[in-house]
Formats: structure tokens, C-alpha cells, sequence
């Protein structure tokens, strides 16, 4: 693996860039040599709280996805699968994302070959509804008028129409309820190194760029786009690199600390599952909004289960979801967003994939073979 600090030589992506426009730059790159047919990233929508998958085929509009967008976890996974297979892609990827791709690419739904991947690092995402409400409550401004936000050092800071700047830090919001996502919270895997590319601001100078190559594809991206004159580059310090891996180590603690108290010391009691279980209306927006389930015939809908029972038996319709996708399950907490009766089901499918790594040693979306129930 190599390090360097980028920035965009183009002035617009610079003024409208979060920090040095690298990973812009090389989306340009890529569309004005004709190396994709378009680039999947999220472009704001009516505010801060609302971020728009956005299919940019003409590099002139790339700058509309310039910045940070917490509080819009999306995936991009299953929309590349089923709407843009036949399409050659770059997309922007936070780690779990990445993650997906490859766990469909392993399944032959994504290929590999047609796809640049340029990861961002990522200290989580926040739900747009807890951002308003919490924006609310400890910042005391409206949160319409904030223009932007962002996670750094600990805290998360907005900024508001009048050019002024507020922050509280993460772990008091999340000692009152609020902050980021909870499998956000537990997760360990902050740089994307399963990316072709891992780019963010931890350990940058102003106005640059971290950008760390992981693959082979990555480097000959990073070396022809500077070629060509879309970036300029150089080596960080021996302190930036510092810097970078203090900040990574803090967040992977973190996330060990949330494991360990979600998963473990606060993990819900069978009584209090068998109420959650009591709570599903059976309308499979868990199967449909996972990024890994992708069966054309799906076993939820076979004659052995109760068709017309609602609550569903846990055994049968939990339980089959489970014991298909636990071992894939990456964490991305797109079943529990989406849930409308509030279970918390990336607790349970966490839980399972950990100890199915604990016995087995695979971690999906970062290696390369098949989950052991695939061999």
C-alpha cells in the first residue's frame, strides 16, 4: 500500500470540494477519458438531511456531488447490481458499500472489471430525521437553516446560513440518544481499504487530500489522472501518517466499545426479542433493502410458510432470513432503518456474523473467498 497527500487542479472542484477534491478529480478523470460511461455518488437534495443517488454522465455536473453528506446512509450495492450491471462505473463508497460490492461481486450479480471503487473514509452516518431533531435540541437552531455538516475530531459540527459554525462533541450526543447509527457505532472498518482507492481528510493538510491505494487498478488510477494534469500530488509526513493512524485507531476502539456493549452487556434478553418478534407486519422491507439478498426465489415465499399469519413465526421467517444472510451480513444497518415497527435486527445479524468470524475466521466483504456455507 502507498500514500498521498491529492488535490484537484481544477479551480471550480476546488471551491465547491470538502477537502483538496481528489476524489472528484479522479471521477473527471475518468468520464473525460471515456474509462466509465458514468459515476454513482450522492448529490444533496432539498437540504443537508437529504442525499440523492445521482448517475453523473457529463463530468461538468460532478461538482453537484462535492461534500460530505452524513445523514444519508445509502447503499449503493444493490443499485449498481440490479439497475447499472451493464454499465462501466466509478462510484464513491463509504466502507460498508464497498463491502457489498464485493460480497456481489463474489455472487456474480456486480462485475469487478467494470467498476472503480474510490472509497471515503467514514466515522458513520447519521439518520436525517435524529440530525433534525437533535440540531434541535443541543445546537438550539433550526435545522433548516443549516447548509452543512460534517464529522471531525470527535464532534459534529454544522454550518449555518450567516457563515457561522456550531459543534457538540459525538459521544455526548450519543450519551443522550442521538448521534450516529448503532451498527455505525460497532463498526471497526473506518478506511476502505477494500476499495480501490481510500481517500479522506484524517491526517491531510488543508486543502489536500489522504488518499491510501489499495489495489492495482487504484495506483494506475492515481498515476495516470496526475499524468494527465487532474491532480496534483506529494508524500505526507512521517506526522500526517501519525495523525491518520491515531485517528483510526481511536475509531476502531470505539466501535469495540459499542460491540461490547451492544452486542454483549446490553444485547436484548429472548423475552425482549420474542416482543420484538411480536412487532413484524411481515413487510419484507428487510429482505428487499439488504444489499446482499439478491435471490430471484426468495424461500420467504415458499408454501411451508403461514402466508396469511402476521406476526410471522420467528422460527420460520426470521429464522430463515438469519440463517441465509447472518454470515454475509455487513453491517450496514439498512434492515433496522427501514423497519417500521423499530426492531432492531442489525443487533442479531451483528451478533450472528461475530461469532460466525470468531469460529471461522471469514469477514465478508474483505475476503476474497465465499462464506464457508457456500463450499
Amino acid at each position: 500500500m502507498s500514500y498521498y497527500l491529492v488535490q484537484s487542479t481544477d479551480e471550480d472542484i476546488l471551491k465547491h470540494a470538502e477537502c483538496g477534491g481528489a476524489v472528484t478529480a479522479f471521477f473527471k478523470y475518468l468520464l473525460d477519458k471515456k474509462l466509465v460511461d458514468g459515476v454513482l455518488a450522492l448529490k444533496k437534495g432539498e437540504d443537508v438531511y437529504d442525499g440523492l443517488p445521482y448517475l453523473v454522465t457529463d463530468s461538468k455536473e460532478l461538482v453537484e456531488t462535492c461534500g460530505s453528506l452524513h445523514c444519508a446512509p445509502t447503499m449503493f450495492g444493490k443499485m449498481i447490481s440490479k439497475h447499472l450491471k451493464d454499465m462501466n462505473l466509478a462510484v464513491s463508497v463509504k466502507p460498508c458499500d464497498a463491502m457489498s460490492i464485493i460480497e456481489l461481486e463474489k455472487r456474480h450479480q456486480i462485475d469487478k472489471d467494470k467498476i472503480y471503487t474510490i472509497g471515503l473514509n467514514c466515522g458513520g452516518t447519521v439518520p436525517p430525521q435524529t440530525a433534525k431533531k437533535m440540531i434541535e435540541l443541543f445546537y438550539d437552531v433550526d435545522p433548516r437553516d443549516v447548509i452543512k455538516e460534517e464529522i471531525d475530531k470527535g464532534k459534529f459540527i454544522i454550518e449555518l446560513k450567516d457563515g457561522s459554525e456550531k459543534s457538540v462533541k459525538i459521544d455526548e450526543l450519543e450519551e443522550e440518544g442521538y448521534g450516529r447509527r448503532s451498527n455505525c457505532q460497532r463498526c471497526e472498518l473506518k478506511v476502505p481499504r477494500n476499495a480501490d482507492l481510500a481517500c479522506g481528510n484524517w491526517g491531510a493538510e488543508k486543502g489536500w487530500t489522504f488518499v491510501e491505494v489499495s489495489s492495482e487498478k487504484g495506483e494506475e488510477l492515481l498515476k495516470n489522472a496526475q499524468k494527465e494534469g487532474y491532480i496534483n500530488v506529494k508524500a505526507p509526513s512521517e506526522k500526517a501518517l501519525e495523525i491518520r493512524g491515531k485517528i483510526e485507531k481511536s475509531m476502531i476502539n470505539l466501535g469495540k466499545k459499542f460491540q461490547k456493549e451492544h452486542l454483549d452487556e446490553k444485547y436484548p434478553s429472548n423475552e425482549k426479542w420474542n416482543e420484538y418478534w411480536s412487532r413484524c407486519i411481515k413487510c419484507y422491507g428487510c429482505r428487499d433493502v439488504c444489499p446482499i439478498c439478491f435471490c430471484k426465489e426468495c424461500a420467504l415465499g415458499e408454501d411451508y410458510l403461514d402466508k396469511g399469519t402476521i406476526p410471522p413465526d420467528p422460527v420460520m421467517f426470521q429464522g430463515i432470513r438469519l440463517s441465509h444472510m447472518s454470515f454475509s451480513c455487513i453491517n450496514c444497518g439498512q434492515c433496522e432503518d427501514v423497519c417500521p415497527v423499530e426492531i432492531p435486527l442489525s443487533k442479531i445479524y451483528h451478533r450472528a456474523q461475530q461469532r460466525i468470524q470468531e469460529t471461522t475466521g471469514f469477514v465478508p466483504g474483505i475476503d476474497d473467498t465465499m462464506p464457508f456455507l457456500y463450499k
